[in-house]
Parts: structure tokens; C-alpha cells; sequence
């Protein structure tokens, strides 16, 4: 280990806002996973909240652990936390159906005085059906990723501890926009056929190739502030750059690909009529008096 990487981990500490907002949303989760599965067993399986759990991990790691510190060093770490945001948390978090046990896990004051009167406003049900719009979710973080990997973007929020967040912030909710259309989480409605899925994750790719390619087989250095940085993995900046594209290019791909095809054998297969058996192997839905029902 280097006398760079003993420093950095010397002087790291866990990020306490970071932190807390997670645990906190880790609590209320928990808690309205437990009262629904004690109520309907089968409405939030086991699965769902451990995707969730593992999306809260993911986004602690990116945003409060060392590498939270490392990505000013080194191009390749700053590529892994934003990997670690678009494309392992915000899909993990939307499989973990994350509505229902946030609306039964909050406290009912806050849910009847807060939550429920701004979801009833017509203003967030168009801004709602706007933002979970196929475009906006494959333009979106497009446009994230491209116009913070532009060099004066990139370098402003290397050097600003705000411009820094907001960049995170950006690319974890696009990410969050990115993933939508895919997982469709409860309740929102499918606003394209599902064969259109895969299209739309290959589209997707594109910029995201763009990019990582554009960093692989450049040969000179893009950014100025790692010019100077210490070697943490023994490869020069250069090498580090080209590493991070690579990263990129073959994470993306893998990743949009799995579901893609996992959708493309679902739409082939053939899908044999229900029988009275399977109807009743159905899981349990929710009655108009459930907690959280009336509101959406």
C-alpha cells in the first residue's frame, strides 16, 4: 500500500449527512416492509428488500466511503462512483418497490398532512407523467453524462465541493429516470410496449460508448487536475484515463444488456393461460383500505 493510499484512508472519516439520510431511509423502508408482509405476505417479497438494501449500499459506497475521496486522484475511481450511482443503485432501489413501504413505514401524520396532499396536486401528476415519459428518461441522463464530462463542467466540480454534489445528485436521479421505464415500479403505468425495452436500453448505450471510448483511445489526458495526481495503482494518468473508459464501455454494456435480454426471452416465450391453480398461486394485493392505497 502506498504512503498516498495510508493517507487518504488515515484521513478519512464517514460522511455524517450522507450517512444518516440512508439509515434513516433504510429504517422507514424496514419498518413498511414488516407492517405489509404481516399484513399481505406475499405484496413485497424478501427479494425486494434485500435490491434495496443492496441500492443503499451501493450509493453509500459511492458517495461515503474512501472512494468518495479518491475519485480527485484518480479518473478510474471517479468512473466506479458514478457507475456505482446510474447503474447499480437506482436500479436496485427501483426493484425494492420502494412506494408502498415508504408510504406504510412513515408516520401517518406526516403521511396524511404531507405526503398525501402533494401527491394529489394535478401539478406533480403532469410534472410526474413528464419526468417518467420514455424521452425524458432516455434523454436525461444523456445529456448528465455528456455535459458533466465536458472538461469546464468536469473541472468545476473537481474543485467545488457544491459542484460536486450537485453533479452526483444529477447523475443518481437520472439514474433514477434512466432505470424507470425498465423495472416499472409500482404504481406507475407502462407508457411504451415492452418489446420497445430493449431498443431503448441500446439506445442508451450510446452516449455511454461514446464517452468510454472517446477515454480509451485518446492519448493525451483530458483533464487537467490529474495531471499532477499521486499514483495510487501503479499507472500513470494516462493509462488510468484509458483504464476508466474501458471500465466504462464493458460495465455498461454488461449491465444494459442483462435486462435486454432478459426481456427479449420473456416477450418469445410463450405465456400459457392461467389456470385455477396458478390464479390462486397469485400474491396478495392490497384493498382500497391498506395503508398508503387511498393516496395514489
Amino acid at each position: 500500500m502506498s504512503s498516498e493510499t495510508q493517507a487518504l484512508l488515515q484521513s478519512w472519516s464517514p460522511p455524517l449527512g450522507i450517512t444518516i439520510a440512508l439509515a434513516i431511509a433504510a429504517a422507514i423502508y424496514i419498518r413498511g416492509w414488516l407492517n405489509l408482509r404481516a399484513a399481505f405476505p406475499k405484496l413485497v417479497p424478501t427479494w425486494q428488500l434485500a435490491a434495496f438494501f443492496g441500492g443503499l449500499l451501493a450509493t453509500w459506497v459511492a458517495l461515503g466511503s474512501p472512494l468518495g475521496m479518491l475519485h480527485h486522484a484518480v479518473l478510474s475511481a471517479h468512473m466506479v462512483q458514478h457507475l456505482l450511482l446510474m447503474t447499480v443503485g437506482a436500479p436496485l432501489l427501483l426493484l425494492g418497490a420502494p412506494v408502498l413501504p415508504f408510504l406504510d413505514g412513515l408516520p401517518p401524520i406526516i403521511v396524511n398532512k404531507l405526503v398525501s396532499p402533494i401527491l394529489r396536486r394535478q401539478s406533480i401528476r403532469r410534472l410526474g407523467h413528464v419526468l417518467s415519459h420514455p424521452v425524458t428518461c432516455l434523454v436525461a441522463p444523456s445529456v448528465a453524462l455528456i455535459a458533466w464530462h465536458l472538461p469546464p463542467a468536469f473541472e468545476f466540480a473537481m474543485h467545488s465541493g457544491w459542484g460536486h454534489a450537485l453533479q452526483d445528485a444529477s447523475f443518481f436521479i437520472t439514474g433514477i429516470l434512466l432505470w424507470w421505464p425498465v423495472v416499472q415500479p409500482w404504481p406507475s403505468v407502462p407508457k411504451c410496449p415492452r418489446w420497445f425495452i430493449p431498443v431503448y436500453l441500446f439506445l442508451a448505450t450510446l452516449p455511454c460508448d461514446a464517452l468510454s471510448a472517446f477515454f480509451t483511445f485518446y492519448d493525451r489526458i483530458v483533464y487537467s487536475c490529474y495531471r499532477t495526481a499521486p499514483d495510487f495503482f501503479g499507472r500513470s494518468p494516462l493509462a488510468d484515463q484509458q483504464f476508466a473508459g474501458a471500465l466504462m464501455w464493458v460495465c455498461v454494456t454488461f449491465i444494459y444488456m442483462a435486462p435486454a435480454v432478459a426481456i427479449t426471452i420473456q416477450i418469445l416465450s410463450p405465456t400459457p393461460a392461467k389456470t385455477g391453480i396458478s390464479a390462486l398461486q397469485e400474491p396478495d394485493r392490497p384493498s382500497a383500505n391498506a395503508p398508503g392505497m387511498g393516496i395514489l
